[in-house]
């Protein structure tokens, strides 16, 4: 699946519009005085759940892609400053899983095994923290 990084950025508009409107809507009924008791952990699940989905497509569509928008800089920037060098994200031609390339004077060096497990592990981890920090 190709998807551009217009489809993806178009995405999270039409999200956060989406997400004005529901705030809206809600503080209308607040205001009402119709408002439905919330179920906290009913809307904390419901939150985590959007917030992996966006990161998963942030890591999927974005990382790869060659714009950098403020969110991805914040992103691969800290991967940088925690492991000490850039990594370049790519999806090979094959088609298989995406490529982490560590950026060396002799060239990009591809990473694998255990070490790649740990980079994509902290690149979820970043994603997510940067994802659910800039969502309301």
């Amino acid at each position: 699946m190709n998807t551009s990084s217009a489809n993806v950025r178009t995405m999270l508009r039409t999200y956060g519009k989406q997400l004005t409107n529901a705030k809206r809507l809600a503080r209308f009924r607040q205001a009402l005085g119709t408002a439905q008791p919330v179920d906290d952990v009913a809307r904390q699940a419901k939150r985590r759940e959007l917030v992996e989905r966006i990161a998963r497509e942030v890591i999927e569509n974005l990382i790869v892609s060659s714009t950098l928008s403020p969110v991805v800089g914040a992103i691969l920037g800290q991967m940088e400053q925690e492991f000490g060098h850039a990594f370049v994200f790519d999806y090979p031609v094959d088609g298989t899983d995406v490529q982490i390339l560590r950026e060396t004077a002799q060239g990009p060096l591809e990473i694998t095994g255990s070490e790649r497990n740990r980079i994509m592990r902290r690149l979820w981890e970043i994603t997510l923290s940067k994802v659910d920090d800039t969502m309301l």
